[in-house]
């Protein structure tokens, strides 16, 4: 049951999150080919986050952590050509975008561990760093 419950309720934080009728998100200027790259970065995110949520609605674990890892954590930070947006984020989203690359990392250690509830937990941070920056910061 709990496996089908956090999915949707994750669902519901970000849909929430962004129902805001009066924009009050401070906008980011990008140039506009790193724009379109941190606009990439984020729908990978997304697809990454689907992905380990497929795996971890399947019990397997070690997949959802590598994807954590791979496209999400600490590790994935370099992948993401990060160094070139930060000089343009504000501090607030730098420290916003570290603390949900930790928590991935931190994520994939306890997904590792094989307790699937522990592993749901754990994803709350990653998400919640998505629903403070996306709550916080706009590109548009």
């Amino acid at each position: 049951m709990i496996k089908k419950i956090i999915p949707i309720l994750i669902l519901c934080i970000f849909a929430n999150s962004t129902a805001n009728a009066e924009e009050t998100r401070q906008y980011v200027k990008f140039p506009p080919k790193l724009q379109l790259k941190q606009l990439s970065n984020m729908r990978d995110h997304m697809a990454a986050l689907n992905e380990i949520l497929e795996n971890l609605a399947f019990d397997e674990l070690d997949e959802a952590a590598d994807v954590a890892e791979k496209r999400l954590g600490l590790s994935a930070r370099h992948s993401h050509s990060t160094g070139s947006l930060a000089k343009y984020m504000p501090k607030g989203m730098k420290q916003v975008g570290y603390n949900m690359h930790s928590a991935a990392s931190h994520f994939a250690q306890v997904a590792k561990k094989g307790n699937l509830e522990s592993a749901y937990e754990a994803l709350m941070a990653v998400t919640q760093s998505c629903v403070e920056c996306h709550a916080g910061y706009r590109t548009r």
